[in-house]
């Protein structure tokens, strides 16, 4: 594989966890934009959030990547599940390298963001499951359109094997 992988998907999906692992594999750096940002800031996403919103997380993240896209041209990066859908980001994915998609179900989304809901920004004021569902479903439905442009796609719980094949599949007959 000569170009990056970028991993996208909801919040939950497994981008960092996958992302990790596929490095190794694939022998390649792994970086994780959030860490990125969160070194860059100096303080992490949910402070960023309070003191600045979202409109200017979204800005540095724009940036961030940028940035980690020229310096790092062959990696594996985990992205933020929004970081697709702001600032032309997608376009600068599908042109430095390719986008795979981790498309897992909500339900699944749902049970893995149950136990992390105080580190995501967006989800801490979520009341209970059901809010969480209709939650992920909403923004699910708008950031569909972004992740459908990646040219690769990894459905219902991915595997680091179940992308392995993937990858060789697309790699390899292309």
């Amino acid at each position: 594989m000569d170009d990056s992988l970028y991993l996208i998907g909801m919040p939950g999906a497994g981008k960092t966890t996958l992302g990790l692992a596929l490095a190794t594999r694939l022998e390649m750096p792994f970086r994780d934009l959030d860490e990125e940002i969160v070194a860059q800031e100096k303080r992490s996403i949910p402070e960023i959030f309070a003191a600045d919103g979202q409109d200017y997380f979204r800005e540095v993240e724009a940036a961030v990547l940028r940035t980690l896209v020229a310096s790092q041209p062959h990696m594996v990066l985990a992205t933020g599940g929004g970081t697709p859908c702001f600032h032309q980001n997608m376009d600068l994915l599908l042109a430095t390298g390719t986008p795979l998609y981790l498309a897992v179900p909500v339900p699944e989304l749902v049970q893995r963001l149950r136990r992390s809901l105080s580190r995501r920004p967006l989800l801490t004021d979520i009341p209970d499951e059901k809010a969480l569902t209709a939650h992920i479903s909403e923004t699910l439905a708008l950031r569909q359109q972004f992740y459908d442009r990646a040219p690769l796609r990894c459905e219902g719980i991915c595997t680091v094997e179940a992308i392995w094949r993937l990858l060789h599949t697309y790699y390899t007959t292309g």
